[in-house]
Formats: structure tokens, sequence, C-alpha cells
């Protein structure tokens, strides 16, 4: 299959991005800054969607699977200034929620070309859990990615047109590490029945199993990796 992955630099889409390879695979891989064969792309640009997708067709020819995993984990807090708390919500919605909608609009529209296609968007414990005081942002980015999903499987179901999420819980990578330590790992671990985190391999066999195997009347479910740390 051919597949574009966002985020694939670090953490869960690095270890997709070669899981998925491994497997024989065609990824156009995504990263801010591109490198290493991966397609350079800023997505705090809503624009740069569109042109992140086109480099993907060049290079792919055609698109089976969109993997949705860029996102950002950043804090603001409540007291924070007008300005820097605007900002915040506005730099987190673009990339988590406004760019990921851009690129599945645009799968959407190749998709229905082809006779059918596959889209895996990456949400979060969060979605359903909440998360931090520092963290509204990233939790409703994250609640609207799940919504966008169930919203694209109903749509577009009968056109052979599949959606799918992932909604992970604390998951050791670059983008958590910080926030793990400053939290105490032992208080996060005591809250996960599991006994640890979960690990960046296991949200990629997930998106790889959804992106390329799952049967077709799963589309719009939602699989969560986080230990039982939050049932639904």
């Amino acid at each position: 299959m051919n597949i574009l992955l966002t985020g694939a630099s670090r953490g869960i889409g690095a270890a997709t991005y070669e899981l998925l390879r491994s497997r024989g695979h065609q990824v156009a891989g995504h990263s801010t800054r591109g490198g290493d064969d991966l397609i350079a792309g800023d997505l705090a640009d809503p624009d740069s969607a569109r042109e992140i997708w086109e480099e993907a067709v060049a290079r792919l020819g055609t698109i089976d699977a969109l993997v949705n995993n860029a996102g950002i984990y950043e804090g603001v807090d409540v007291d924070a200034s007008d300005a820097d708390w605007d900002a915040a919500w506005t730099r987190t919605l673009t990339i988590n929620l406004t760019s990921a909608a851009g690129l599945c609009r645009l799968a959407v529209q190749h998709f229905k070309a082809r006779g059918g296609g596959r889209i895996v968007n990456v949400a979060s414990r969060a979605a359903f859990r909440g998360d931090s005081p520092h963290h509204w942002h990233y939790a409703a980015s994250k609640s609207a990615i799940v919504g966008l999903t169930k919203t694209i499987a109903r749509a577009y179901a009968a056109e052979n047109i599949l959606a799918f999420a992932v909604a992970p819980g604390f998951t050791v990578s670059e983008m958590t590490d910080e926030y793990l330590q400053g939290r105490g790992g032992a208080a996060i671990v005591a809250d996960i029945p599991l006994g640890r985190v979960t690990s960046t391999g296991e949200v990629a066999e997930a998106i790889r199993w959804l992106a390329t195997e799952a049967p077709a009347a799963s589309t719009g479910s939602v699989i969560d990796l986080n230990g039982a740390s939050y049932v639904r």
C-alpha cells in the first residue's frame, strides 16, 4: 500500500514509519523540517496540508491510506495573558485539528476518485478523560479529532472510504517524556492497571492494522491504548 504518514520523525510516528516500511508498504513520511527523505511542512500553517499532500502524491503516484499522526502537546496556564492564551489555542488547534482535517479532506477527494481508501487519525485518551489544567486546548483538539473521524466514517463508508482513530494514553516519546518526568513517573504508572505506560511500538501496530488490514465493518471505531487507565 501507498501511505502518507505525518509526524514521522519521532515517537509514535517514527515507530509507525519503520513498521510500515518493514512490512513492505511505500510510505511518504512527513516532518516539520523534513530531511532523511521526509517531506517538510509546518502544519502550523494550514496551507501546508495541500503542499504535503501534493508532494506525497508526486512521490507515490497514488495514496491508499492517510495517517494523521503529527501533533503538539504544549501547555498554557489558565492565568496566562489573553494574548498567550489565544496564541496557544490557535497553534494547538491549527496543528492538531485544522491541518489534520485539511489532509482528511484531500484524502477523501482522492479516495472518491479511486474507489476507496483509509484514514487513521491519532487522537488521545484525553479526548475522553480530559487532561491537565494546562492542556484544555490539547484535550479539545483530540476530542474534535474523534468527532471528525466518526463523521468521515459515516459519510463515506458507502464509497469504501474507511476512517479510524487510535487513542493512546501516556506513551514514552519525545513529546511526553519531559511531562512524565515533571509529574513523576511513579504516580502516573500507579494510575495504569497494566503497570506501565504504552510503548510507541504498540501504538504503531494498532495504526498499521487499521491502515492496512482492519475489516471494513470496523470503520468509525477508536482503539484505546492506555493500559486500562480509562475504560469506556
